[in-house]
Protein backbone atom coordinates (compact mmCIF):
# COMPACT_ATOMS: atom_id res chain seq x y z
CA UNK A 1 0.00 0.00 0.00
CA UNK A 2 0.30 3.73 0.04
CA UNK A 3 0.03 6.37 2.20
CA UNK A 4 -0.16 9.69 0.89
CA UNK A 5 -0.94 13.61 2.19
CA UNK A 6 -1.01 17.00 0.91
CA UNK A 7 -1.19 20.19 1.96
CA UNK A 8 -3.33 22.74 0.42
CA UNK A 9 -4.10 26.82 -0.14
CA UNK A 10 -7.47 26.33 1.59
CA UNK A 11 -10.16 23.15 2.31
CA UNK A 12 -11.68 23.71 -0.21
CA UNK A 13 -10.82 21.91 -3.50
CA UNK A 14 -13.51 23.73 -5.69
CA UNK A 15 -11.60 27.16 -5.34
CA UNK A 16 -8.08 26.12 -3.65
CA UNK A 17 -5.28 24.11 -4.73
CA UNK A 18 -2.65 22.00 -3.91
CA UNK A 19 0.75 22.85 -2.38
CA UNK A 20 2.39 20.14 -1.73
CA UNK A 21 1.83 16.10 -2.42
CA UNK A 22 3.68 13.30 -0.39
CA UNK A 23 3.54 9.51 -1.06
CA UNK A 24 5.23 6.79 0.75
CA UNK A 25 5.23 3.04 -0.61
CA UNK A 26 4.88 0.11 2.10
CA UNK A 27 5.55 -3.28 1.79
CA UNK A 28 5.22 -6.18 4.07
CA UNK A 29 5.22 -3.45 6.51
CA UNK A 30 8.96 -1.76 6.04
CA UNK A 31 9.07 1.65 3.55
CA UNK A 32 9.91 0.73 0.01
CA UNK A 33 9.98 4.03 -1.64
CA UNK A 34 9.30 7.74 -1.04
CA UNK A 35 7.67 10.54 -3.12
CA UNK A 36 7.59 14.04 -1.79
CA UNK A 37 6.76 17.71 -3.75
CA UNK A 38 6.19 21.36 -3.26
CA UNK A 39 3.36 22.34 -6.25
CA UNK A 40 3.11 25.96 -7.61
CA UNK A 41 -0.17 26.97 -6.77
CA UNK A 42 -1.94 30.08 -9.04
CA UNK A 43 -1.06 33.40 -7.15
CA UNK A 44 -3.57 35.05 -5.37
CA UNK A 45 -4.87 38.51 -4.28
CA UNK A 46 -4.59 38.07 -0.31
CA UNK A 47 -5.91 41.31 1.75
CA UNK A 48 -2.99 41.87 4.67
CA UNK A 49 -4.54 43.87 7.51
CA UNK A 50 -3.62 47.08 9.08
CA UNK A 51 -0.44 47.01 11.20
CA UNK A 52 0.94 49.63 13.04
CA UNK A 53 -1.80 51.42 13.22
CA UNK A 54 -1.33 51.58 8.92
CA UNK A 55 -3.66 50.89 6.34
CA UNK A 56 -4.11 47.03 5.43
CA UNK A 57 -3.47 46.17 1.30
CA UNK A 58 -3.91 44.12 -1.13
CA UNK A 59 -0.91 42.22 -2.15
CA UNK A 60 -0.20 39.14 -4.86
CA UNK A 61 0.53 35.78 -2.86
CA UNK A 62 0.54 32.34 -3.51
CA UNK A 63 -0.51 31.06 0.13
CA UNK A 64 -2.12 33.76 3.14
CA UNK A 65 0.17 33.90 6.50
CA UNK A 66 -2.81 31.55 8.03
CA UNK A 67 -1.50 28.78 5.48
CA UNK A 68 2.00 29.08 6.24
CA UNK A 69 1.47 29.13 10.05
CA UNK A 70 -0.30 25.87 9.84
CA UNK A 71 1.91 24.58 7.09
CA UNK A 72 5.58 26.18 7.34
CA UNK A 73 4.96 26.41 3.71
CA UNK A 74 6.18 29.65 2.55
CA UNK A 75 5.81 31.97 -0.74
CA UNK A 76 9.32 32.11 -1.01
CA UNK A 77 9.31 28.16 -0.98
CA UNK A 78 6.51 28.03 -3.19
CA UNK A 79 8.32 30.68 -5.70
CA UNK A 80 10.55 27.43 -7.13
CA UNK A 81 8.21 24.59 -6.96
CA UNK A 82 7.66 22.80 -9.90
CA UNK A 83 4.47 23.50 -11.56
CA UNK A 84 1.27 21.11 -11.23
CA UNK A 85 1.60 19.72 -14.43
CA UNK A 86 5.33 18.11 -13.96
CA UNK A 87 4.37 16.98 -10.64
CA UNK A 88 1.00 15.30 -10.41
CA UNK A 89 2.05 13.09 -13.26
CA UNK A 90 5.25 12.42 -11.23
CA UNK A 91 2.87 11.08 -8.75
CA UNK A 92 0.83 9.15 -10.38
CA UNK A 93 3.65 7.32 -11.83
CA UNK A 94 4.85 6.56 -8.40
CA UNK A 95 1.39 4.82 -7.11
CA UNK A 96 0.01 3.20 -9.99
CA UNK A 97 -2.42 0.81 -9.15
CA UNK A 98 -1.20 0.61 -5.17
CA UNK A 99 -4.56 0.53 -2.28
CA UNK A 100 -3.78 4.51 -0.91
CA UNK A 101 -4.19 4.98 2.55
CA UNK A 102 -4.39 8.79 3.94
CA UNK A 103 -5.72 10.20 7.49
CA UNK A 104 -9.27 12.07 6.41
CA UNK A 105 -9.26 10.63 3.03
CA UNK A 106 -11.79 12.34 1.40
CA UNK A 107 -9.78 15.34 1.77
CA UNK A 108 -6.42 14.38 -0.05
CA UNK A 109 -8.65 12.00 -2.62
CA UNK A 110 -11.22 14.84 -3.99
CA UNK A 111 -7.96 17.17 -4.53
CA UNK A 112 -6.15 14.75 -6.35
CA UNK A 113 -8.64 13.36 -8.66
CA UNK A 114 -9.53 17.35 -9.73
CA UNK A 115 -5.88 16.98 -9.84
CA UNK A 116 -5.00 14.31 -11.88
CA UNK A 117 -7.86 15.02 -14.32
CA UNK A 118 -6.50 17.94 -15.25
CA UNK A 119 -3.08 17.50 -15.78
CA UNK A 120 -2.77 13.63 -16.35
CA UNK A 121 -4.70 11.71 -19.24
CA UNK A 122 -6.08 9.41 -16.64
CA UNK A 123 -8.27 9.15 -13.71
CA UNK A 124 -7.39 8.35 -10.17
CA UNK A 125 -9.13 5.11 -9.93
CA UNK A 126 -7.13 3.48 -6.75
CA UNK A 127 -9.08 2.03 -3.64
CA UNK A 128 -8.64 3.59 -0.53
CA UNK A 129 -8.29 3.35 3.14
CA UNK A 130 -9.42 5.83 5.53
CA UNK A 131 -7.56 5.43 8.76
CA UNK A 132 -9.55 8.22 10.48
CA UNK A 133 -12.84 5.94 9.96
CA UNK A 134 -10.88 3.35 11.86
CA UNK A 135 -9.39 5.42 14.45
CA UNK A 136 -13.21 6.37 15.40
CA UNK A 137 -13.89 2.86 15.89
CA UNK A 138 -10.44 1.45 17.90
CA UNK A 139 -10.51 5.06 20.19
CA UNK A 140 -14.30 6.13 20.26
CA UNK A 141 -13.58 8.13 23.38
CA UNK A 142 -11.58 10.43 22.05
CA UNK A 143 -12.39 13.87 21.78
CA UNK A 144 -11.15 14.35 18.17
CA UNK A 145 -9.91 11.88 15.69
CA UNK A 146 -7.43 14.42 14.22
CA UNK A 147 -3.68 12.47 13.21
CA UNK A 148 -2.15 14.22 16.24
CA UNK A 149 -4.88 13.00 18.48
CA UNK A 150 -5.01 9.62 16.61
CA UNK A 151 -0.88 9.78 17.05
CA UNK A 152 -1.15 10.57 20.70
CA UNK A 153 -3.23 7.56 21.45
CA UNK A 154 -1.01 5.05 19.71
CA UNK A 155 1.80 6.89 21.46
CA UNK A 156 3.76 7.87 18.41
CA UNK A 157 5.59 11.30 18.04
CA UNK A 158 4.59 13.95 15.89
CA UNK A 159 7.24 16.57 14.95
CA UNK A 160 6.48 17.96 11.54
CA UNK A 161 2.60 18.54 12.19
CA UNK A 162 0.80 19.32 8.56
CA UNK A 163 3.96 19.01 6.34
CA UNK A 164 2.91 16.01 3.85
CA UNK A 165 5.88 13.63 4.18
CA UNK A 166 5.64 13.35 8.07
CA UNK A 167 2.44 13.13 7.87
CA UNK A 168 2.55 9.92 5.65
CA UNK A 169 4.88 8.27 7.88
CA UNK A 170 2.62 9.41 10.85
CA UNK A 171 -0.44 7.66 9.34
CA UNK A 172 1.40 4.50 8.27
CA UNK A 173 2.74 3.99 11.64
CA UNK A 174 -0.85 4.77 13.02
CA UNK A 175 -2.43 2.17 10.54
CA UNK A 176 0.08 -0.10 11.67
CA UNK A 177 -0.28 0.52 15.31
CA UNK A 178 -4.18 0.28 14.91
CA UNK A 179 -4.16 -2.61 13.04
CA UNK A 180 -2.03 -4.91 15.11
CA UNK A 181 -4.20 -3.51 18.39
CA UNK A 182 -7.48 -4.77 16.25
CA UNK A 183 -5.93 -8.27 15.43
CA UNK A 184 -5.02 -8.63 19.13
CA UNK A 185 -8.61 -8.93 20.03
CA UNK A 186 -10.82 -9.97 16.95
CA UNK A 187 -10.20 -11.12 13.28
CA UNK A 188 -10.36 -8.01 10.18
CA UNK A 189 -14.02 -9.96 9.48
CA UNK A 190 -15.21 -9.12 13.14
CA UNK A 191 -13.95 -6.04 12.68
CA UNK A 192 -15.31 -5.12 9.40
CA UNK A 193 -19.02 -5.85 10.99
CA UNK A 194 -18.64 -2.56 13.24
CA UNK A 195 -18.91 -0.92 10.24
CA UNK A 196 -22.78 -1.75 9.17
CA UNK A 197 -25.77 0.40 9.62
CA UNK A 198 -26.65 1.18 12.88
CA UNK A 199 -30.12 2.23 13.95
CA UNK A 200 -30.33 5.99 15.61
CA UNK A 201 -32.55 8.95 16.50
CA UNK A 202 -31.26 12.06 17.71
CA UNK A 203 -32.42 15.21 19.81
CA UNK A 204 -32.99 18.10 17.86
CA UNK A 205 -30.31 21.01 17.92
CA UNK A 206 -33.01 23.30 15.91
CA UNK A 207 -36.30 23.78 16.26
CA UNK A 208 -37.97 21.25 13.96
CA UNK A 209 -35.25 19.49 13.11
CA UNK A 210 -34.72 15.55 13.64
CA UNK A 211 -33.89 12.97 12.04
CA UNK A 212 -36.29 11.32 9.87
CA UNK A 213 -34.55 8.29 9.10
CA UNK A 214 -34.86 5.05 10.96
CA UNK A 215 -30.84 4.18 10.20
CA UNK A 216 -27.88 6.27 10.34
CA UNK A 217 -24.35 4.98 9.05
CA UNK A 218 -22.43 6.03 11.89
CA UNK A 219 -19.31 5.89 9.80
CA UNK A 220 -20.56 9.10 7.27
CA UNK A 221 -18.24 11.84 7.95
CA UNK A 222 -20.76 14.34 9.66
CA UNK A 223 -21.51 12.15 11.71
CA UNK A 224 -21.99 13.20 15.33
CA UNK A 225 -20.41 16.83 13.70
CA UNK A 226 -21.48 20.21 14.10
CA UNK A 227 -22.14 21.99 10.73
CA UNK A 228 -22.87 25.39 10.52
CA UNK A 229 -24.12 27.11 7.27
CA UNK A 230 -23.70 30.56 5.93
CA UNK A 231 -24.43 32.44 2.71
CA UNK A 232 -27.15 31.46 0.55
CA UNK A 233 -27.09 28.24 -1.16
CA UNK A 234 -28.08 27.33 -4.59
CA UNK A 235 -29.10 23.26 -3.80
CA UNK A 236 -31.08 23.23 -1.59
CA UNK A 237 -32.95 25.86 1.42
CA UNK A 238 -31.62 26.47 4.67
CA UNK A 239 -33.82 24.42 6.23
CA UNK A 240 -33.48 21.37 3.75
CA UNK A 241 -29.67 21.62 4.27
CA UNK A 242 -30.54 21.41 8.01
CA UNK A 243 -32.50 18.34 7.50
CA UNK A 244 -29.99 16.71 5.61
CA UNK A 245 -27.06 17.27 8.31
CA UNK A 246 -29.91 15.63 10.75
CA UNK A 247 -30.43 12.91 9.13
CA UNK A 248 -26.55 11.78 8.28
CA UNK A 249 -26.43 11.90 12.71
CA UNK A 250 -24.87 15.09 12.37
CA UNK A 251 -25.53 18.64 14.45
CA UNK A 252 -27.23 21.65 12.77
CA UNK A 253 -26.08 24.96 14.88
CA UNK A 254 -26.48 28.95 13.72
CA UNK A 255 -23.48 29.97 15.09
CA UNK A 256 -19.63 29.12 14.82
CA UNK A 257 -17.98 27.81 17.68
CA UNK A 258 -14.78 26.52 18.75
CA UNK A 259 -16.72 23.19 18.80
CA UNK A 260 -17.82 23.81 15.05
CA UNK A 261 -16.62 21.18 12.93
CA UNK A 262 -17.74 22.27 9.77
CA UNK A 263 -18.37 25.70 8.20
CA UNK A 264 -20.19 25.26 5.28
CA UNK A 265 -20.38 28.36 2.96
CA UNK A 266 -22.99 28.60 0.21
CA UNK A 267 -21.18 28.15 -3.11
CA UNK A 268 -21.11 32.13 -4.61
CA UNK A 269 -20.24 33.83 -1.06
CA UNK A 270 -17.19 31.14 -0.70
CA UNK A 271 -16.25 32.23 -4.50
CA UNK A 272 -16.83 35.68 -3.99
CA UNK A 273 -14.83 35.36 -0.65
CA UNK A 274 -11.67 33.69 -1.77
CA UNK A 275 -11.04 35.90 -4.42
CA UNK A 276 -11.89 39.14 -2.66
CA UNK A 277 -10.78 38.36 1.29
CA UNK A 278 -12.80 35.97 3.99
CA UNK A 279 -15.86 36.81 5.42
CA UNK A 280 -16.11 37.20 8.97
CA UNK A 281 -17.08 33.24 9.74
CA UNK A 282 -14.34 32.21 7.39
CA UNK A 283 -11.77 34.53 9.84
CA UNK A 284 -13.12 33.21 12.78
CA UNK A 285 -13.45 29.70 11.94
CA UNK A 286 -9.49 30.25 10.74
CA UNK A 287 -8.61 31.92 14.68
CA UNK A 288 -9.93 28.82 16.10
CA UNK A 289 -8.17 26.22 13.46
CA UNK A 290 -4.81 28.89 14.44
CA UNK A 291 -5.70 27.59 18.51
CA UNK A 292 -6.40 23.54 17.48
CA UNK A 293 -9.90 23.37 16.69
CA UNK A 294 -11.05 20.90 14.13
CA UNK A 295 -13.51 23.22 12.02
CA UNK A 296 -13.17 22.78 8.35
CA UNK A 297 -14.18 25.64 5.72
CA UNK A 298 -15.66 24.29 2.61
CA UNK A 299 -18.26 25.53 0.12
CA UNK A 300 -21.47 24.15 -0.45
CA UNK A 301 -20.67 22.33 -3.29
CA UNK A 302 -17.44 20.25 -1.84
CA UNK A 303 -20.02 19.58 1.51
CA UNK A 304 -22.65 18.12 -0.73
CA UNK A 305 -20.02 15.92 -2.65
CA UNK A 306 -18.34 15.03 1.09
CA UNK A 307 -21.54 13.40 2.05
CA UNK A 308 -22.64 11.81 -1.67
CA UNK A 309 -22.23 8.26 -0.63
CA UNK A 310 -24.45 8.74 2.58
CA UNK A 311 -27.10 11.23 1.72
Amino acid sequence: YIVIDTETTGLDYDYCHLIEVSAVKYSGGICTGQFSSLIKPPLQEVYLPQENNGDGAWVTRYVDSHITDLTGITNEMLESAPEPDVVIPQFMEFIGDSILIAHNAHFDINFLYDAVSEYCESSLTNDFIDTIRIARKVFPGLDHHRLADVAAACAITQTKAHRAEADCLVTAECYEKMRSMILAERSEEDFQRLFKMKSHRYNESLTNITATVEEIDDTNPIFGKIVVFTGALSAMTRKEAFQVVANLGGIPEDAITKKTNYLVIGNAEFAQSVKEGKTKKMVKAEAYQSKGSEVSIISENAFFDLISDFA
